[in-house]
């Protein structure tokens, strides 16, 4: 899950890519997230999200989805999946990642400088907004 206005990266591991095994995995993760930053989630056409009605349901978050071959539709994931080839070996198969791992090339990546946020890191980002919005 990336963030389409910070670029805050969390990966998290599920059993399977099937729906049954992603929703709660989604649910999950929006519940540890503050709810002020969880108002909307836009997924590809994948069957991962095929019980969508689910998650919206016990988030209270709105789904959207991206119109079939419009990758501009999710330029924040397309540019976040270049972003996350670069950690990888090729041929690396992320089910052979721990959390642990996933959790480490987030970090990688939520401290790398994005031109779109000034040059500054999406941990950098986030730290600034947290500060502005308890001031």
């Amino acid at each position: 899950m990336v963030d389409r206005r910070d670029r805050d990266l969390t990966i998290v591991q599920t059993p399977s890519r099937h729906t049954t095994s992603v929703v709660p995995v989604l649910v999950r993760e929006y519940g540890r997230m503050d709810s002020a930053l969880c108002r909307s989630l836009t997924w590809d056409r994948g069957m991962e999200l095929a019980d969508h009605e689910l998650l919206s349901a016990a988030t209270g978050i709105e789904i959207f989805f991206a119109a079939p071959r419009s990758p501009w539709q999710r330029g924040t994931n397309e540019n976040t999946n270049k972003l996350l080839r670069q950690c990888l070996t090729k041929g690396m198969y992320l089910g052979d990642l721990s959390q642990s791992d996933l959790d480490a090339i987030a970090a990688r990546l939520n401290n790398r400088p994005r031109k779109c946020l000034g040059f500054r890191a999406p941990a950098e980002f986030v730290a600034e907004e947290a500060v502005a919005l308890a001031g």
